[in-house]
């Protein structure tokens, strides 16, 4: 071999080997869900709180594959919420007669765009008589009809949830993967906490749940991680047919650890039929449940992250009052997982006049064992930020843009191989 084919065969040597190294991209939730999506989108999310907008979210903050139920004292959902089937408000005689939707008085205070579509349902709005669904600034868009008050603009639209419905399978089909990678860490029940301990170095650091997070007769207790690396994802994945988590850890203001895992937090419930949130704090991150037979109670005060369910939710209960879903961002790197095709939608302007108008002022209110093993999926080595989403910015659902730097990178190191090899041959021939 000449000193020219030498020397073109070290330099081409290192940036194949470096390809064959490039770790599996992780993905983030299906069809882009999860990260804060559109050009208005605030640097940071602020604490709960109820000072002025920080920013606009064009993404999805809540969906219900089945029936979203209001009850007890339920007080308002902040951000975009999108419901497979009927959206039913009943709240208990004798409290605040109104539910916030979109735009809240408490929370994070990144509302979806003015004029966009707050609420979106696959069946009809019900609405209890002298209680109000507030959606001002914003717009209702339903498939079935609508009866009650309703502020806002409501508009009856037979296609409303066509566009979204492909995410009930996509988000099944996501949460029973996410369920099989292998633990990294350890889940124990003390008693008066359970204690998360993660392995101190894995970019994605899993637990593996058989039991509730409860206290004593079922009471509230606290939730506390360690061993968590700066920048790691967190997935929690709670197995079993009924599942509950009451717990007094999240507080408003971002002192508490765990408020800090909030963005990267992902609690899964892949076979649950039953799922309860309670206590009497903020829950904090991201629920997705994978059973399209189940139904999630929400009891405590607030949460804050993105709330996914393929079933049924009913939001409110009799053991707090003014209880309220806050709209916070996921933004964590999940494992690859294979899924129906991710489907992106666009909404056409509607084609109905509106069957309600505006009837009040907005009206709102204040918040008041595992053992050790390495993961088993890809991972990607980098935890600082998330795949960039490119969103479609009437409907809110986000897709994600492929990697065409490393393609491009990949393809020319396959030309520069070829070019090597040919002239590696003509070179032998000429000897």
């Amino acid at each position: 071999m000449g000193a020219m084919s030498r020397a073109l065969l070290a330099a081409v040597v290192p940036f194949v080997l470096l390809t064959a190294a490039v770790p599996s991209v992780a993905a983030p939730l299906p069809g882009g869900l999860g990260p804060c999506a559109g050009p208005a989108c605030p640097g940071t999310f602020p604490p709960v709180n109820n000072g002025p907008f920080t920013g606009r979210d064009e993404a999805i903050n809540v969906f219900v594959g089945g029936t979203f139920a209001v009850r007890g004292g339920a007080a308002e959902a902040e951000g975009k919420v999108v419901v497979g089937g009927g959206f039913d408000l009943a709240k208990d005689p004798g409290g605040s007669a109104v539910y916030n939707i979109g735009i809240v008085g408490v929370g994070s205070r990144v509302p979806p765009p003015e004029g966009s579509d707050f609420l979106t349902t696959g069946g009809s709005v019900t609405v209890a008589t002298g209680q109000r669904l507030l959606a001002d600034g914003g717009v209702v868009r339903h498939a079935g009809p609508a009866t009650g008050t309703i502020t806002g603009k409501s508009v009856q639209d037979s296609a409303a949830f066509a566009g979204f419905a492909p995410l009930t399978a996509q988000l099944q089909a996501a949460s029973t993967c996410y369920a099989t990678s292998a633990a990294t860490g350890t889940a124990v029940n003390q008693g008066h906490q359970t204690l998360f301990t993660g392995d101190g170095h894995s970019a994605l650091q899993v637990f593996t749940v058989d039991f509730d997070l409860v206290g004593s007769g079922g009471g509230q207790q606290g939730i506390a991680f360690t061993g968590i690396p700066a920048g790691a994802t967190v997935l929690v994945n709670l197995t079993g047919d009924a599942r509950k988590i009451v717990t007094y850890t999240g507080g408003l203001d971002d002192t508490d650890p765990v408020n800090a895992l909030r963005p990267r937090l992902l609690w899964n419930f892949p076979t649950a039929t039953s799922v309860t949130i309670g206590g009497l704090s903020q829950f904090q991150g991201s629920i997705l449940v994978g059973n399209p037979g189940s139904t999630t109670t929400v009891t405590s005060p607030g949460t804050a992250g993105r709330l996914f369910t393929t079933g049924s939710l009913t939001h409110g209960g009799s053991t707090n009052k003014g209880q309220e879903l806050h709209a916070y961002p996921f933004t964590g790197d999940l494992p690859t997982c294979a899924s129906p095709p991710t489907t992106t939608t666009t909404t056409t302007p509607p084609t109905t006049t509106p069957t309600s108008t505006p009837t009040s002022t907005p009206t709102t209110s204040g918040t008041s064992d595992s053992t050790s093993t390495t993961p088993s999926l890809p991972l990607t080595t980098t935890t600082n930020v998330a795949p960039p989403v490119d969103s479609d910015s009437s409907s809110g659902l986000a897709s994600t843009g492929a990697d065409v730097g490393w393609l491009t990178l990949i393809g020319a190191l396959f030309v520069i191989g070829g070019a090597l090899v040919t002239v590696l041959v003509r070179r032998r021939r000429q000897h």
